[in-house]
């Protein structure tokens, strides 16, 4: 049993790691394959959004799947996950549900995944991404 969590924890980790570097890398190596040798064009960009959106939605219910399942392996019960706004006004506190089933360690992957992201993210853009430098056009002027 111990084994099936710390695979299906590994699998989490992965592919949460692929939703931000995986999927978009290889949405734009398909866009650069239509486009080849060529300038960019709109199709090639249509064709980068199509996939990554198609990519990110498989992993989205790839992950759902792997939640599901984990909660199967491990015994926990199903609370209900609807979005505040579509719950009813008498339903029950949301922050009661949580504190009566818990977080499991998938959903803890997950959020220490964003996080990671999101501080290599602004780590990036501090220290390595620099000020955009001005293009200079032929004619002599600033593009």
């Amino acid at each position: 049993m111990g084994l099936k969590r710390l695979s299906m924890a590994a699998a989490t980790a992965l592919v949460t790691a692929q939703i931000w570097t995986g999927a978009p890398l290889f949405a734009l190596w398909v866009g650069s394959q239509f486009v080849g040798q060529r300038a960019l064009s709109m199709g090639a960009v249509c064709i980068v959004v199509v996939v990554l959106a198609i990519l990110e939605f498989a992993l989205a219910l790839l992950l759902t799947w792997l939640s599901n399942t984990y909660d199967d392996i491990s015994g926990r019960p199903r609370t209900e996950r609807r979005a505040r706004w579509l719950r009813s006004m008498r339903a029950e506190d949301e922050g009661y549900v949580s504190q009566r089933v818990g977080i499991t360690p998938l959903e803890r992957i997950v959020m220490l995944n964003v996080y990671i992201a999101v501080l290599l993210l602004a780590v990036w853009y501090v220290f390595f991404a620099g000020a955009p430098s001005p293009t200079i056009c032929p004619t002599g002027g600033v593009c």
